[in-house]
């Protein structure tokens, strides 16, 4: 029974708006019977819109037999075969059609998976978004590694999937568990088999050295099947829901402390999945004797690159730039990094260490290094300059001797000769280093003077600093000198020298 309100509604609808059955349903909420069932009782006659027959049709048997057979056929070509038939549908309802009709395979029923304790554990790689750290994004991995007999869970943060953050994961996942497991099961993910053909897989040999140190086995999943691999899936979308959702932290160190906490506490103490009665901690301690133990030392985790170093002295290392002793450029170098440092190498030799940086764009320097360089091409500089001093004065290599003696600032007497010589030329110069030697001192201010002495004595003017700007119109100008006759002749035209320049009267 319906409220009189919605059939007085309906029928109201029906005679007053002339609106179609299906337009009263949908508007009043209703299926379409109940509205022919009220028109009926109220002596409407109720016709049945006729069916018009589908255009695909007579294809029908022809899809069907052809789906049969090829159960992924795609829709596009299936379309483009019943249109060579006289097929004129669009290909938008043709694919509805078609995703209809195709065959589905059955579903497949899955063994529950069994292991006996110490025997097996499963590890993979999950996103969990992107972390900024200065100039850089970088991608936020979780490496996760579970006990599918006891399911203790070990839960690390990386920024990248590296192959060096994968062996730093199984290092740190067993230094948590304090033992190994036997087998360690893997997706065919690249870090762990770099081909397969069938059974034939070829690991990845860094993986195989620390199967190796440890003394666990690699084994791969079969292909297409994760379902063996699903222990730590859940595990997985576990830590999604269970720690990493809302979660608030300051850096990835302070993630990773969160992490190790969370599991030492929440996800040790949920109940164990085999046996609900007993949590995951108290499993776990029944499967910890059955374990393999840790070797004497862990295994090394450092992340080695080669890098070529050209003429400055940086090396260039996850996209930033760290300084190196002046005298190693221009060859191949070794870096070793781990999540706090960087150590660079010239053959076996450490000639740097920086902190590490996940920055973009960073220039990591120790001051020692760029001053050392400054230092060296200061000399350097100095070095040309005497050369140059004692081709044009040969007198300037005992000046310098004599100075160096006495703790002169070499650097101060070169730029200082080399400024007399651009101004008075070699021969001035030469003569005034000679009688500073002559007078025992080797100081520039004596050098000045003989040199100004020298030029009094012949009665020529000490030079004066001519400042032109810096135009070159002006710096390559040349100046004619002019007859100096007009000059003579006025002289003559001067007044005596008595004194006497009353002017001669008018005749």
């Amino acid at each position: 029974m319906i409220a009189r309100a919605l059939e007085a509604e309906i029928l109201r609808l029906h005679h007053a708006e002339h609106w179609p059955i299906g337009t009263i349903a949908a508007q009043l909420r209703v299926h379409h019977s109940t509205v022919r069932r009220v028109l009926a009782q109220a002596g409407v006659e109720v016709t049945k819109t006729p069916v018009r027959a589908s255009i695909v049709a007579p294809y029908m048997a022809f899809i069907v037999e052809t789906l049969a057979k090829y159960p992924t056929l795609r829709a596009s070509r299936l379309h483009t075969m019943v249109r060579e038939r006289g097929y004129a549908g669009a290909p938008d309802h043709f694919r509805a059609i078609v995703a209809r009709l195709r065959p589905r395979p059955a579903a497949e029923a899955y063994l529950r998976l069994r292991t006996l304790p110490g025997e097996q554990s499963q590890c993979d790689w999950a996103h969990f978004g992107k972390l900024t750290i200065g100039r850089a994004v970088r991608p936020l991995m979780a490496f996760v590694m579970v006990l599918s007999y006891s399911r203790q869970l070990f839960l690390r943060f990386y920024l990248g999937a590296s192959m060096s953050y994968f062996i730093r994961g199984h290092v740190e996942a067993f230094t948590h568990f304090t033992a190994v497991p036997r087998v360690v099961l893997y997706d065919n993910l690249k870090s762990a088999v770099l081909e397969r053909a069938g059974d034939a897989i070829r690991f990845n040999p860094t993986l195989l050295e620390l199967a190796a140190h440890y003394r666990f086995e690699p084994r791969p999943v079969a292909v297409a099947r994760g379902n063996e691999k699903g222990r730590v899936e859940r595990a997985i979308r576990f830590a999604r829901d269970a720690f990493f959702a809302a979660r608030e932290f300051r850096d990835i160190d302070d993630l990773n402390a969160q992490a190790l906490a969370w599991c030492e506490a929440a996800a040790a103490e949920r109940p164990c999945p085999e046996d609900r009665s007993r949590s995951v901690r108290e499993v776990f301690a029944e499967e910890t004797p059955h374990l393999l133990g840790l070797p004497d030392n862990p295994f090394p985790c450092e992340e080695r690159v080669e890098v070529s170093v050209r003429k400055t002295p940086y090396v260039r290392f996850d996209l930033n730039d760290y300084t190196i002793p002046h005298d190693h450029v221009n060859r191949t170098l070794t870096v070793l990094a781990t999540l706090d440092t960087v150590r660079i190498l010239d053959g076996a030799k450490v000639i740097a260490t920086h902190p590490r940086s996940f920055d973009r764009g960073a220039q990591i320097e120790q001051p020692g290094h760029i001053e050392a360089l400054v230092t060296r091409k200061r000399a350097a500089r100095a070095h040309r300059g005497q050369d140059r001093l004692q081709h044009a004065a040969p007198s300037a290599k005992p000046l310098f001797l004599l100075a160096a003696e006495r703790g002169a600032h070499l650097g101060v007497l070169t730029r200082g000769l080399l400024q007399l010589l651009d101004s008075h030329g070699a021969q001035a110069l030469e003569a005034a280093i000679a009688h500073a030697l002559a007078e025992d001192t080797a100081h520039l201010g004596a050098v000045r003077h003989f040199i100004d002495a020298h030029a009094h004595a012949r009665g020529q003017r000490p030079p004066l600093a001519v400042s032109l700007p810096n135009d070159p119109r002006l710096q390559n100008l040349r100046v004619r000198a002019q007859p100096l006759t007009d000059y003579d002749q006025l002289t003559k035209d001067a007044t005596d020298d008595d004194g006497n320049d009353t002017p001669k009267a008018q005749p």
